[in-house]
């Protein structure tokens, strides 16, 4: 063969060539500035204005907290440590963490308590949070109030077992009669619960069952973070459930269960929680029995649970009206009953539709549990304006204590923003 007809061949390369590094300015940091930073003018302008203001706020605040002072026992001694340097004295939150987490009277040998019921907290929440764990485990979430109440309170180990045999009662009623009424199965589930509570405190005296029972804490005892979450993790638990029932029991077709849910939802939502708060502290014990002792933290529970469950189940109201029709006339056409419908179908969309509005009221409740501190309830900014402020050893100190709340709030708040993110994503909530 010539060299003419070799040279005509086509030559076909046997391996790829080696992957070559793109431009330094397509990729990597360069890249990203370009495209989310500076793409435009108006873009970069608003950037390096930006980057200005932070590093203004940084200048002031970064010496403030580098040089702060842990180890001091007063507001005196700290300001002798600075010498005239430009400080924080974080020596008040070494001194009285104890009081801003636990409270000023629950007692420290005790700590062990609430600490070891929040632990439990997230195991008893992670079945209900993260549905892929075993359904197992929902029996220890069921459990987890009742043990959480007999750890922070103490007391006669009754008090948990009657409480958890009303609620049981109650599950029994509403499973056998809501197939007829789901209005009927819910409120009699709560008659029923109450009556057996009733029922049941002739069982309990402040010496019953005295050897197996724990050192008892009185609820005013209560304070602190602690208060906070106590207040929040109950007032939502409680305030989803509810609000179901009074979004379904505000669409229902009986006239009576709909307007008393319509009148219930309007009157509270027209009315501020700081309200509702001086009516829990004063007036709503006289609507128990004149001998009944209601306790101070039930009553808050109740307003706060009623002022959001309102909220919620306007959120969820709305989830309901953005479903098709045609969902509805497909649970017919299955055959389903109401209640069957509503559990199969109708509320799992709906609520995958809510959960924004439902996360939005949860971190605003919780956050408004700091309100409590009106009505001498001594939660952590209670604690901050109450007992520590009024000590002459630390009478002067606002921005640790108050940065500090802050940063715990901030702390639960955003950790429930990211889980409902990512619950988002994983229930696809597009509607698709």
């Amino acid at each position: 063969m010539s060299d003419t007809q070799q040279h005509s061949i086509s030559f076909v390369r046997t391996e790829t060539l080696p992957e070559r590094e793109p431009p330094y300015a397509a990729s990597g940091p360069v890249k990203w500035m370009r495209e989310n930073l500076f793409a435009t003018i108006p873009n970069g302008i608003l950037t390096i204005v930006s980057l200005y203001v932070i590093y203004l706020i940084l200048a002031a605040t970064l010496p403030w907290i580098l040089n702060g002072v842990w180890n001091t026992a007063s507001l005196s001694e700290c300001r002798d440590v600075l010498d005239g340097t430009v400080g924080a004295c974080f020596s008040v939150l070494t001194e009285r963490w104890n009081q801003l987490i636990f409270g000023f009277q629950y007692p420290e040998e005790l700590y062990w308590r609430p600490g070891l019921a929040f632990l439990l907290l997230f195991v008893a929440a992670a079945p209900v949070l993260f549905f892929d764990l075993p359904r197992k485990l929902l029996i220890f979430t069921a459990l987890y109030p009742f043990i959480a109440f007999y750890l922070i309170w103490g007391g006669t180990i009754l008090t948990p077992i009657v409480a958890l045999v009303g609620f049981v009662a109650a599950g029994f009623f509403w499973k056998n009669f809501v197939a007829r009424s789901f209005a009927l199965g819910f409120f009699g589930s709560i008659v029923v619960a109450f009556i057996v509570w009733w029922l049941g405190g002739f069982l309990i005296s402040d010496t019953a069952n005295e050897n197996a029972a724990m050192q008892a804490v009185p609820s005013r005892d209560l304070g602190g973070f602690m208060l906070n979450m106590m207040l929040g993790v109950t007032c939502v638990s409680l305030s989803v459930p509810l609000g179901i029932a009074l979004a379904l029991g505000r669409q229902s077709s009986m006239p009576l269960i709909k307007w008393i849910c319509v009148i219930f939802i309007e009157f509270i939502r027209g009315v501020p929680l700081i309200t509702l708060l001086f009516v829990a502290s004063v007036m709503l014990s006289y609507f128990f029995p004149p001998e009944s002792q209601v306790d101070l933290f039930l009553r808050v529970v109740i307003m706060i649970t009623m002022f959001s469950s309102a909220y919620i189940a306007e959120v969820i109201r709305g989830g309901l009206a953005a479903l098709p029709k045609g969902q509805y006339e497909a649970a017919d056409s299955l055959g389903l009953d109401y209640p069957q419908a509503m559990r199969l179908i109708i509320l799992p969309q709906a609520l995958k539709i809510s959960i924004p509005g439902i996360v939005n009221i949860a971190v605003g409740l919780f956050k408004d549990t700091t309100l409590v501190s009106v009505i001498s309830m001594f939660d952590i900014l209670g604690m901050i304006r109450g007992p520590i402020l009024a000590s002459t050893e630390w009478n002067g100190v606002y921005w640790e204590l108050l940065g500090f709340a802050a940063l715990l709030f901030f702390i639960v708040c955003y950790g429930i923003s990211q889980y409902s993110q990512w619950l988002e994503r994983r229930l696809a909530t597009d509607h698709r």
